[in-house]
């Protein structure tokens, strides 16, 4: 129905309680407005339709037949919109609980993760802050905080482990097929994807092989993990990456790992709670521990 076919529904309100009441001081007294703000509002109302409401005596005044019919059909209308907003008003507000965690964390492992969060906790809202500093060293306000090791956690914050992880070779399995890598030597005839903040786990992972004369035809540096493993997907040479950061990739298909067994240990992922935050810190830090489980 247009906007412009309904009637206005302030005038309705007032023409509402002139009518319950037969009386427009009445109606007045009820709504906190003068006598002549209701006269005004039920003559609104009539000229919109085009027919008389009221009759009008000196001392009051009564409905006319069809001003009976719209008081009866539209009391019902109005009743319902009352409960409509009373029970939105009396549901309790929507909490939040602020995540600290890093951009490729955050991409990878946790936001694919949140609408399993959300449909077990449809009243908190997960709100996310992405930031490379420590916690310690961080600007916003966060309730939790998600971050590798020990190191970099403000003084009160109560620290736990949460994710065990470790380093793990991932590339297209196009490239796979076209160029295979059944050994880590043949890794020296592929484009190694470094990432800018981890920038020591290609040496870091050879080493702890006993392969630190390996060299790579050439290597290629992004930013950030999610980059690099972006560019592994699109077949760009292969990724040397945190298991915790597969996401869905290696599941569906995007990526392979090529030589599963050669993994190299990382620190565990911690979580530090704020002091002092509320219920829904505590149901987010559950919610973590069982997903990690």
């Amino acid at each position: 129905m247009p906007a412009r076919s309904l009637p206005p529904l302030n005038a309705l309100r007032v023409f509402q309680a002139a009518a319950r009441h037969g009386s427009f001081s009445r109606a007045a007294i009820e709504l906190n407005v003068t006598h002549g703000a209701v006269s005004r509002q039920v003559r609104h109302l009539e000229e919109f339709l085009g027919i008389a409401l009221f009759e009008r005596q000196v001392r009051k005044v009564s409905l006319t037949a069809e001003g009976q019919q719209l008081f009866a059909e539209t009391s019902p209308a109005l009743d319902q919109i009352g409960k409509a907003a009373r029970a939105v008003m009396a549901r309790p507000p929507v909490r939040a609980v602020r995540i600290n965690a890093r951009p490729s964390f955050a991409v990878r492992w946790l936001i694919p993760r949140l609408p399993d969060f959300v449909a077990r906790h449809p009243r908190i809202e997960p709100q996310l802050v992405t930031t490379t500093l420590s916690p310690a060293k961080s600007i916003e306000a966060f309730d939790i905080a998600i971050r590798r090791g020990v190191e970099g956690w403000p003084p009160a914050f109560k620290v736990r482990p949460f994710l065990e992880d470790e380093l793990i070779l991932v590339a297209a399995p196009s490239l796979m097929k076209a160029k295979p890598v059944r050994r880590a030597t043949s890794l020296a005839s592929h484009v190694l994807l470094t990432c800018k903040s981890r920038r020591q786990d290609w040496d870091d992972w050879k080493q702890h092989l006993g392969l630190s004369r390996l060299k790579p035809a050439r290597r290629l540096q992004f930013d950030h993990i999610h980059l690099v493993l972006q560019a592994a997907v699109d077949g760009l040479g292969v990724a040397l990456t945190p298991a915790s950061l597969f996401g869905t990739d290696v599941a569906q298909g995007r990526l392979v790992c090529p030589l599963p067994r050669l993994r190299f240990p990382l620190q565990s992922i911690y979580y530090g709670c704020a002091p002092g935050a509320g219920r829904e810190m505590r149901l987010f830090a559950d919610w973590l521990d069982a997903q990690a489980a």
